[in-house]
């Protein structure tokens, strides 16, 4: 396997070889972007071109209206490495992203948006702090330049993903990354409906490092996430653990528990005392018990519902309408793979 750095962190010589550079494949989602978009790529390309690297551009429209993706036509005709997957209608970032995974080439492969926040100047830094002993770089932000809820949605979206994924409780992930190019190969096995790429990433490593970059505000618009869209996220994250279905199971047999532990109460407290009317109390015990059951009982089902429905549901990703550039024959096979 080559290696970007040594354990040093310096660049390995044979790398560094300007006849055989590094080739970088930057992934962005766009969606009504066509103010910003031919901004960022060319901004970024100067970047890469500027430290040594080779590139290519993978821009997914996903499902927007205006004019994004005639914007993303002219980036190809001004440079065939740039190329273009228009999706059929909206399916949302991640699945946008996971299109446009499918179409890399590079050694690396970035992450990023298409609305300058995440600014092509910050590029460099993900790619400086690739070592030999990393799969994949997030970018953190101490300065964010998102409304309130936004934060707060974030937030919540992280602390689900560690409480229900494999993420390393050091990290913190973000749409801003890199990875290395056999990473984005192994998540792009991935073909059930719901995606959540840092999801992917969790499961097939650990070797994951942060780096602190700046955040910039948005240069045109507004975000196009809504509180729809967080939510939809973070139901996505459910996807990928079991950990709710078990904590059914659990609640349920712990409210059995109770429940029994309530109906020994009352029997010792009929054999000491007969005179005790046995009412209201003995009823509520006896649902308690009841519900309780019926709660663990269809946890355990849940399990195997969940498991069932991970494996077997083949809802698509994404349909794709219409591709520029790249490879036409992997491209006709994903789109028959994924529609």
């Amino acid at each position: 396997m080559w290696l970007l750095k040594t354990s040093n962190n310096e660049m390995d010589p044979e790398l560094s070889n300007t006849k055989n550079p590094i080739k970088v494949s930057v992934v962005i989602p766009c969606y009504y972007s066509e103010k910003t978009i031919g901004k960022v790529v060319r901004l970024t390309r100067d970047e890469l071109i500027k430290a040594g690297y080779d590139y290519e551009f993978v821009l997914s429209n996903d499902g927007s209206t205006d004019g994004t993706f005639d914007e993303i036509k002219k980036l190809h005709e001004e440079d065939e490495k740039v190329i273009g997957v228009n999706l059929a209608r909206n399916f949302g970032q991640h699945s946008a992203i996971m299109a446009g995974l499918r179409h890399v080439s590079g050694d690396l492969v970035m992450l990023m948006d298409d609305d300058m926040q995440t600014h092509p100047s910050q590029c460099i830094k993900l790619l400086d702090a690739m070592s030999d002993e990393t799969d994949v770089v997030f970018a953190t932000f101490p300065d964010h330049r998102e409304s309130w809820w936004r934060r707060l949605g974030s937030r919540f979206t992280v602390w689900s993903m560690r409480v229900l994924t494999k993420r390393p409780k050091e990290i913190e992930p973000s749409n801003f990354m890199l990875m290395r190019g056999f990473i984005a190969k192994e998540i792009t096995q991935y073909d059930g409906p719901y995606v959540y790429i840092q999801g992917l990433l969790f499961r097939v490593t650990n070797r994951m490092v942060n780096i602190p970059v700046k955040h910039f505000d948005r240069e045109v618009g507004v975000s196009g996430y809504t509180l729809k869209s967080l939510i939809r996220l973070w139901s996505t994250v459910l996807n990928f653990s079991m950990a709710p279905l078990r904590f059914a199971a659990v609640v349920g047999a712990v409210l059995g528990g109770l429940g029994l532990l309530g109906a020994l109460f009352l029997a010792i407290q009929r054999i000491t005392d007969p005179t005790i009317q046995q009412g209201w109390s003995s009823l509520m015990v006896t649902m308690l018990v009841c519900s309780g059951i019926i709660v663990l009982f269809l946890g355990l089902v849940g399990e195997y519902l969940g498991r069932l429905f991970m494996t077997i549901n083949k809802a698509p990703q994404y349909v794709q309408r219409e591709v520029v550039g790249g490879n036409t024959t992997s491209i006709e096979a994903d789109q028959k793979d994924h529609k």
